[in-house]
């Protein structure tokens, strides 16, 4: 019988070799390095390659009023706009604006849930940008009471 362990590995290895051969498309590990490097939110939306945001009621985002823990904050982002090709969650006060990045199609229903790290009380955005650029956005002040990032 064939441990778990070895399992993993092996996948791990059979997914190389068809990364390697061309079979598997390298955009599947890709990710926007620029926008997770980011450090404000003008940043990522230049990262992103979207224009200067702009509230809309028909992007929805779920978080706490107050986070008793930073470390394992609940998230989420929806919405209802047609078109969209990413979804991303923005902690404003992070040393990282970009918390989370989704790609969607028009196969993927654009509603997302994630946990996130906050290091203090800050505003926190659901964005999604569209395929000619535009960027909607909704926005919430998360208090938090004990920061996850080591404060």
């Amino acid at each position: 019988m064939i441990s778990r362990r070895q399992a993993v590995k092996n996948s791990a290895a059979v997914t190389g070799m068809l990364l390697a051969a061309g079979l598997l498309p390298q955009t599947v590990f890709a990710y926007n390095k620029a926008g997770f490097d980011a450090k404000t939110v003008a940043d990522v939306m230049k990262a992103m390659g979207a224009g200067a945001p702009t509230e809309s009621k028909d992007v929805t985002l779920t978080a706490p009023d107050i986070a008793e823990n930073g470390a394992v904050v609940p998230l989420g982002a929806a919405t209802s706009l047609a078109n969209v090709k990413h979804m991303l969650i923005l902690v404003e006060k992070n040393p990282n604006t970009m918390v989370a990045s989704f790609e969607v199609s028009d196969a993927v229903e654009p509603n997302f849930l994630t946990r996130a790290k906050l290091g203090q009380t800050s505003d926190v955005y659901a964005v999604a940008i569209t395929a000619d650029g535009k960027a909607l956005y909704a926005k919430k002040e998360v208090k938090v009471t004990l920061g996850g990032c080591g404060g």
